[in-house]
């Protein structure tokens, strides 16, 4: 039998501080379900669904605008509501943004609308921001609240206004006193993350995935350290990925969190499975929050090594499946269905997987073995290149989102409006959660637009702009797919082949949603993709409340 625990244990593993002290959390997530009705301007905030109201910052250069959302009759389940608000390490569709935030703390309360007649009211959300990222033009959502969830996107150690963080880079002309330098930024990210989880009512104990991409092995390590420190016992389901860079070029880890309120209604459970030694590295192979699974990125490894029957001999040339495609029907077949196994779920409730692959040239043998399970499972998939992993033999590494077997949620494929060369695989509703498929942009010719030019004109960042005003036309058919505004993006995931091309793709944003604040989260991946000209994976999740 899988282990199997509950709320108040996880929570009662994970160290919360201040300053130098420890202490327990002392909130816990109640398994009831009951009915809520809402009132006529009814604010969220002083709603005790969510826990305390949230403070404005006192930082005077900032503002927070309240808008009120909910309206007369209408009735929720608790745990209707709390459940469909999760999306993951992507994009959630979510209202226009109407005022921005700063680090410090302020917060914005904005409507959750949907599209068209049958739109209904939906929870507000809170969103942080700072104006002018690194005083640049960017207006950067580096934290969203949607629901009862909270997603950190795309932390890296440096200050948001400031740039270069003096606590990370050490004094000057001493770089390498006190604490390894890969340590100072690992602490700096996952400090700053404890402290905005506070902001919203929540902890590091309340995190329900994690994904990290470095530079170098040693930056994996060192963050290993910081983790343990902050996190204790519970490690969330996690990805860990080399990369080429981070977003900026002085970092060496890159961190995006998805975290939940605790409150009525909540039910969290971490899996361990059942003859299987904890992980080097701590963390869950699989957490349910309510009706959801999320399972962390698994390798066709075993105790830190490719099993006899995945591996080639090296005396062989030829013969039977290649070693690639052993490994990925090694991650399907003997990780990811247990893990779904044990958290009450199968592959036939899959919603969303991200595939890591060592070389753009497995992309085509990956789909054929994707297919060989999934081609009569609807799962959106989103394929991307990989520098490195946890081993050198490793090839492939896949994360998964799957619905529990019995939810009263029910899973549909999404018509979009979207060429077939820009994307590996369909988008996936399951009621208020809707998950693409990862995105190129292709037109309906194959071409890719503004390759032509890009070479020639690369200081305009041309190959960025034009491709991310094409990627974010496919957003917005999403969107209207399911009935939402495309001015909703919360989070966007984009894996760049050359990081100075994501100018372009923020002044793609720009143009489209002038000063919205930007919840990017971008690395650096091999290139080139296999689209001729293309330059940017990107990841969108949506939300229809």
């Amino acid at each position: 039998m899988p282990e199997i625990l509950k709320s108040s244990e996880i929570r009662s593993m994970v160290p919360t501080k201040k300053r130098t002290k420890f202490a327990f959390l002392r909130r816990k997530v109640l398994s009831s379900i009951d009915t809520l009705t809402f009132g006529t301007n009814v604010h969220l905030g002083n709603v005790g669904l969510l826990g305390k109201q949230l403070r404005p910052s006192k930082n005077r250069n900032f503002r927070e605008e309240h808008m009120n959302t909910l309206h007369e009759g209408n009735r929720m389940d608790r745990r209707d509501f709390f459940v469909k608000g999760a999306a993951l390490a992507g994009a959630v569709i979510l209202p226009s943004l109407a005022a921005r935030a700063d680090p410090a703390g302020s917060t914005v309360q904005l409507a959750q609308a949907g599209g068209g007649a049958s739109a209904r009211a939906g929870a507000a959300v809170t969103v942080k921001s700072v104006d002018r990222l690194v005083g640049t033009a960017i207006s950067y959502a580096y934290a969203v609240k949607a629901g009862p969830w909270i997603f950190l996107n795309g932390h890296e150690a440096y200050d948001f206004e400031h740039g270069l963080a003096p606590e990370v880079e050490g004094p000057p002309g001493h770089r390498l006193s006190g604490r390894p330098p890969l340590r100072r930024e690992a602490d700096y990210i996952l400090q700053r993350m404890r402290r905005i989880l506070k902001e919203f009512g929540a902890d590091l104990g309340n995190a329900v995935r994690v994904d990290q991409y470095y530079t170098m092995g040693p930056a994996v390590s060192a963050y290993h350290l910081a983790r343990f420190a902050e996190f204790g016992q519970f490690i969330p389901p996690s990805t860990s990925i080399i990369m080429e860079r981070c977003f900026t070029a002085r970092t060496n880890t890159h961190t995006s969190l998805l975290a939940v309120v605790p409150g009525p209604g909540v039910t969290v459970e971490g899996i361990r499975l059942p003859n299987q030694p904890i992980s080097a590295s701590g963390y869950f192979p699989a957490m349910v929050v309510n009706d959801l699974v999320f399972v962390a990125g698994n390798m066709a490894l075993k105790d830190g090594e490719l099993p006899p029957h995945v591996k080639i001999p090296e005396t062989r040339r030829w013969g039977g499946q290649t070693g690639f495609r052993r490994q990925v029907h090694t991650v399907i077949k003997e990780r990811l269905e247990p893990s779904l196994k044990a958290a009450g779920s199968a592959l036939e409730h899959s919603l969303k997987a991200q595939a890591y692959i060592r070389g753009v040239d497995n992309f085509p043998d990956f789909m054929d073995v994707w297919s060989q399970y999934f081609r009569e499972i609807p799962c959106a998939v989103t394929l991307v290149p990989a520098k490195d992993y946890a081993s050198s033999e490793g090839m492939i590494e896949i994360n998964l989102i799957a619905l529990k077997g019995g939810s009263t949620r029910r899973k549909e494929v999404v018509r979009v409006d979207i060429p077939g060369l820009a994307t590996y695989g369909p988008c996936v509703r399951a009621g208020d959660l809707v998950f693409a498929s990862g995105l190129m942009a292709v037109g309906r010719d194959g071409s890719v637009p503004g390759a032509a030019n890009a070479a020639a004109f690369d200081g305009l960042s041309l190959a960025g702009r034009a491709q991310g005003a094409m990627l974010l036309d496919y957003a917005e058919a999403v969107c209207k797919a399911v009935g939402v505004t495309s001015r909703n993006i919360v989070r966007a995931q984009y894996f760049m082949t050359d990081m100075k091309d994501f100018a372009g793709v923020a002044a793609a944003w720009s143009d489209r949603f002038g000063k919205q604040p930007h919840p990017f989260a971008a690395v650096q991946v091999p290139g080139p993709l296999p689209p001729s000209g293309a330059t940017v994976v990107s990841d969108f999740w949506v939300y229809a409340g």
